[in-house]
């Protein structure tokens, strides 16, 4: 399994969306992930560090298993693809499904995602201790043809509670995300976990746009296409179920090639000895062999660098989540109000422009810029630009008040975004960060569930509240409709502070492949601390981490 930095690793280790396509041959390291499993019970120290440095020497020269990158990364496009396919034709659906008037629906479109939200975020964590005792590729399969089902019977809702009952089942099958980011982090080496998380990102970006694509094209076909669907009764009766049987097409293909061509990465542990039975009923031996442990959450967030990492991982999704509420909305608001009084035909360039810098950001910069910072570099440079960011978006409305010439704001408003969607780099080294302080490869999946549940929970409530927020200003045009901007630039300062406490795990001169022993005494240190997680008195798990560097 791939090395995770808690005590033992590298600041280089995190998984990102590595680009098969950027620099696709300069970081060929990446099996710290099989490192030192097979001393056997009876395996002493010494051989189990002396096979483990054999192993992590040959790991390091292993390439970037494309194929299996791609794959996931296809895997991974199935979520924003479902989630964001409904938001083109929503409000008209709820208007045909419940006969709303127009001034609540709004409340039950925020109603059906918040829904959503909180429906994963109650079921993470068992998809991730799933994950981490079943395996990665049966959770993983079987979420994914969860939501085909789910997305597929959401076109044929006929009321609103159907509608909800439906979205909230989508949620259950949270699964997919947290086994995809594990098995790319356990696909990754120290050195290509960032090419690969920079892909990882770039596919979710990918899946917000072809969602919203398919939605708005194939919503109410048999009106849209009349040539083609006009003579259907079914899509006359269900006008919204052809987006989702092609959403639930694309997830079953997604099935298809997870199940036949993903490799399971989670190692299976002989059965029939008494440490094994003690595993499978939630205790280890500590790292003396004395008496077990019992293991868990709790546990999980009180090993080194696990809360500050979350709590970072947190506050930077947080940020992204107000700033994608608000922006359509700054966008869309008339200028006088503290806006930009775009055109929806405008709102689509400079999203799709904000898209393409992101994408280049994630797939060029970040990689090699990962490597020559480390993880928390990154983040610390993204935590010093970040008010910054935020705070130009009211000082361009400001342009367009003052009276100046439009062609300043269309000079410099361009510009500006394709500079300031740089700080999205922090997202994918956020996810790094919580690779390097993982305790063991086996909390791996356990750990990302945790962090999705806590992005779950903020996105179950962060769009409607800043959303208001921006709505209270420009009502109110208290500090000339800018409020909103004032808090997301506030929290982007608290951001700034925050990263510099980020764990050492993340930090680029942590001790490398040259200080082995180091290395070893730390990962040591951390199986006495931490013995549910390492495996108590196991040599192979020991030997696993010190030579997976």
């Amino acid at each position: 399994m791939p090395s995770h930095r808690g005590a033992n690793g590298t600041s280089e280790t995190t998984p990102l969306l590595a680009s098969a396509l950027v620099a696709p041959e300069q970081d060929p390291e990446v099996a710290e992930t099989l490192v030192g499993r097979e001393d056997g019970p009876g395996g002493d120290g010494s051989a189990a560090a002396a096979a483990a440095a054999a192993a992590a020497s040959g790991a390091a020269d292993k390439p970037l298993p494309k194929m299996q990158i791609v794959l996931l990364c296809y895997a991974r496009l199935v979520e924003p693809i479902a989630f964001f396919s409904i938001f083109p034709y929503i409000q008209q659906m709820l208007q045909r499904n419940a006969d709303l008037p127009s001034a609540d629906v709004g409340f039950y479109t925020g109603l059906i995602e918040s829904l959503f939200s909180l429906t994963q975020m109650l079921v993470m964590i068992f998809w991730g201790r799933a994950a981490d005792r079943l395996g990665r590729k049966p959770v993983l399969v079987f979420s994914l043809f969860g939501v085909t089902i789910c997305t597929g019977i959401f076109g044929l809702a006929r009321n609103l509670w159907q509608m909800i009952v439906f979205r909230c089942l989508a949620g259950v099958f949270a699964g997919t995300i947290v086994t995809i980011r594990t098995l790319i982090s356990e696909h990754s080496s120290a050195k290509t976990q960032a090419r690969a998380f920079s892909w990882f990102g770039f596919s979710g970006n990918l899946g917000l746009l072809f969602g919203t694509l398919i939605g708005g094209a194939l919503a109410d076909p048999a009106e849209l296409y009349p040539r083609v669907f006009g003579g259907s009764a079914f899509f006359r009766e269900y006008p919204y179920a052809l987006p989702n049987f092609v959403v639930g097409g694309i997830a079953l293909t997604a099935v298809l090639t997870s199940a036949l061509f993903i490799e399971e990465t989670l190692p299976r542990r002989p059965r029939g000895g008494g440490d094994d039975r003690q595993a499978e009923n939630g205790h280890v031996p500590d790292a003396n062999g004395s008496k077990p442990a019992r293991g868990g959450t709790w546990e999980l967030l009180r090993a080194p660098g696990v809360a500050m990492a979350l709590y970072v991982y947190g506050h930077v999704m947080t940020l992204a989540f107000a700033y994608t509420a608000v922006v359509p909305v700054f966008w869309f608001t008339p200028v006088a109000l503290g806006g930009f009084g775009f055109e929806p035909y405008q709102i689509s360039a400079f999203m799709a422009l904000t898209g393409f810098s992101q994408a280049f950001w994630l797939l060029v910069i970040f990689p090699p810029l990962q490597h020559r910072l480390g993880t928390n570099g990154v983040m610390r440079a993204c935590g010093l630009a970040y008010p910054f960011a935020m705070g130009f978006n009211p000082v361009l409305n400001a342009i367009l008040r003052s009276g100046l010439s439009d062609t300043v704001f269309w000079v410099v408003g361009p510009i500006f975004l394709l500079i300031a969607p740089g700080v999205s780099m922090a997202f994918t080294a956020a996810q790094l960060c919580i690779n390097d302080v993982s305790p063991s490869p086996k909390t791996l999946g356990t750990l990302n569930a945790l962090a999705l549940t806590l992005a779950s929970a903020l996105r179950s409530f962060s769009p409607a509240l800043f959303t208001s927020i921006f709505a209270i200003g420009a009502g109110t045009q208290l500090l000339w409709g800018y409020l909103a901007w004032l808090v997301i630039v506030l929290l982007a300062v608290g951001f700034t502070v925050a990263v510099r406490y980020l764990p050492a795990a993340g930090e680029k001169d942590y001790p490398e492949d040259g200080t082995r022993e180091a290395v070893r005494q730390a990962e040591a240190a951390a199986a006495a601390a931490y013995p549910e997680a390492n495996g108590g008195n196991d040599a192979n798990d020991r030997g696993q981490s010190a030579g997976s560097n």
